[in-house]
């Protein structure tokens, strides 16, 4: 039995490289989809940037959920080789390109502390007439060790924004942490890159992405 995990990310990133790599991601992108799909894994694209040109992706971001999930996706996990001439660069000599693929657990990720959170009221501005500008009932938070704050003040009550104002910051953080999660793994990805070249996990050629 492979390791019960509820949950996985997979990051599919073309390490800072060119437009060609990025294209490759975007190819990619809709292999990993397929394959998940007919695995029947619950899936998820949390997050996709975009690459320089048109149909091109720099990195996504894809949560899975279910069991025995390293297992079952381990062959995609590592260094991608696509050959092939440019689609972009008519006379561009290079045709080996590198892309990769790499798993993360929650785990991995900072979670949100509480602890870490500062709260401030003040009084609204806006719509609401005198009686909303005489009591404080919007709601600041600020989680102090990133500077990330949130403000909520269309609430009725202080109680309503706050409650507000921590899912706007709970949504927020998520965000942040993933992408800084991303970034990391590209980074590493980068400094690994000419050691990982040899070793290609899935080799793809041509313009019809066959392997």
């Amino acid at each position: 039995m492979g390791k019960y995990n509820s949950e996985l990310f997979i990051q599919i990133t073309s390490g800072r490289g060119p437009a060609e790599c990025c294209w490759v991601v975007a190819k990619l992108l809709k292999e990993v989809l397929d394959d998940l799909k007919s695995k029947n894994i619950n899936h998820q694209v949390l997050s996709r940037s975009e690459g320089p040109l048109h149909h091109t992706i720099s990195s996504v971001l894809i949560k899975v959920t279910g069991n025995d999930l390293e297992e079952e996706l381990k062959e995609w996990k590592g260094t991608i080789q696509w050959i092939g001439k440019s689609p972009f660069r008519k006379f561009h000599k290079r045709k080996n390109w590198f892309v990769a693929i790499d798993f993360f657990q929650e785990k991995t990720i900072e979670k949100l502390n509480t602890k870490d959170l500062q709260f401030q009221t003040f009084r609204g501005s806006g719509p609401g007439g005198q009686h909303r500008n005489k009591v404080e009932t919007a709601v600041r938070v600020t989680h102090v060790p990133s500077g990330i704050s949130v403000e909520v003040s269309d609430g009725k009550s202080q109680h309503q924004n706050k409650q507000k104002a921590l899912e706007k910051m709970r949504e927020k953080f998520e965000l942040l942490r993933l992408e800084q999660t991303k970034e990391k793994l590209e980074q590493q990805w980068m400094n690994h890159l000419a050691l990982e070249r040899g070793n290609a996990v899935k080799v793809y050629k041509g313009t019809q992405f066959k392997q």
